[in-house]
């Protein structure tokens, strides 16, 4: 399943509308419908609160896993024990905050490039301008 659809999976349990989800994320209804639909992808900040709002842990919401506890506290409902065995449980637990950096790691790598590239257009822009 993919970001876009686990977000809209989880408004609709909620039983929230898009403009109620907009409106805790302090966004334009325009803005979220666009992340629901996968026309954009939030950044890492804007994951961060996504997860609050809907009270799931960051790794769980962007996971490629179908596994997700919305409703509950993280604390308490935390991937609901997938193993019998606690070394297998804690290895998975590793594996979870492993992937839960990678994945923040590459969002910020992306965001960063994004902004390099951002700082080469404006030096364009005021080099020409200079001329």
């Amino acid at each position: 399943m993919k970001l876009h659809e686990r977000i809209k999976l989880m408004r609709k349990a909620k039983g929230w509308t898009q403009q109620e989800v907009a409106e805790k994320l302090n966004i334009s209804l325009n803005a979220y419908g666009h992340i629901e639909r996968g026309v954009t992808h939030p950044n890492s900040i804007k994951l961060e609160k996504i997860a609050k709002i809907f009270d799931v842990d960051l790794a769980e919401l962007v996971s490629d896993k179908n596994i997700l506890n919305f409703g509950g506290t993280q604390s308490n409902h935390h991937c609901q024990n997938w193993y019998d065995n606690s070394s297998s449980e804690q290895l998975l637990k590793l594996q979870h905050e492993l992937e839960k950096a990678q994945l923040v790691n590459d969002q910020q790598t992306k965001e960063i490039e994004y902004l390099k590239q951002q700082i080469i257009d404006l030096r364009k822009m005021i080099d020409l301008l200079e001329k």
